[in-house]
């Protein structure tokens, strides 16, 4: 399995203060360095953290792969034409959330994600839905084309009983195999940490996970290198 790291919470601190540190574009760099096999970074509408600035230079510097989230607007979808990410993460977005809630809702945006796709692969970047795991996600995502799901294991993380958590397992599992069946590349983010991340070193399936928060809350105390170390070391297991 493994390690995509999400650096948005670097340019979070840097935005409380509206100054120019710390820089999401050295985090990056430390995190390929001590073993992460990607770098995921959300440029939102209302650049609340990751900004153009970020989105261009990571582009530059980054040596693994660029897996940039946004949500499925025109905005978006030049400037990813434009930087060429290698992977666009297509999710959700609600101005007033803290963080993505939840996952796609595919249905009602069938054709414009359609398209959206259609324009990302004409410009060879792979294509990424962040859904919830719900086998009828899988068909719908590849009715649009996508190349690649990215299972939302927000409600995993937040179940506060072990038959909460089991029931979520079980349909993380059931979904990651029934996508890898179809020929869909398999991954899996949102809220886990390095506690309760250890079930999925049993999905063979999840090639790979996209952890953020987690990571740089240990980073305060432990340095980021050695946080993202740390959680290598985990995901490598399998």
């Amino acid at each position: 399995m493994k390690l995509a790291v999400n650096i948005d919470h670097i340019a979070t601190l840097r935005e409380a203060r509206g100054e120019i540190e710390p820089d999401p574009v050295i985090a990056a760099g430390i995190c390929e360095f001590a073993g992460a096999e990607g770098i995921v970074c959300h440029l939102r509408e209302d650049r609340r953290h990751i900004n153009d600035r970020d989105v261009r230079l990571l582009r530059e510097v980054v040596k693994t792969k660029l897996d940039l989230e946004m949500a499925a607007t025109d905005e978006m979808v030049k400037i990813a034409c434009e930087v060429l990410p290698d992977l666009v993460t297509l999710v959700p977005e609600n101005r007033k959330e803290l963080t993505t809630e939840g996952g796609l809702n595919i249905e009602p945006m069938k054709d414009r994600l359609k398209d959206v796709i259609s324009e990302l692969s004409d410009k060879e970047i792979f294509v990424s839905l962040f859904l919830d795991p719900d086998p009828k996600n899988v068909d719908l995502a590849l009715e649009v084309g996508a190349d690649i799901i990215e299972i939302h294991t927000g409600k995993y993380a937040n179940s506060v009983t072990e038959d909460a958590q089991i029931a979520e397992l079980g349909k993380i599992g059931a979904v990651a195999r029934m996508a890898s069946e179809l020929d869909l590349v398999v991954t899996a983010g949102h809220g886990l940490n390095y506690y309760n991340i250890f079930p999925f070193l049993n999905i063979p399936e999840i090639r790979e996970v996209s952890i953020g928060h987690s990571i740089m809350s240990r980073a305060v105390f432990t340095g980021l290198q050695k946080a993202v170390e740390d959680m290598v070391k985990i995901v490598a297991k399998f």
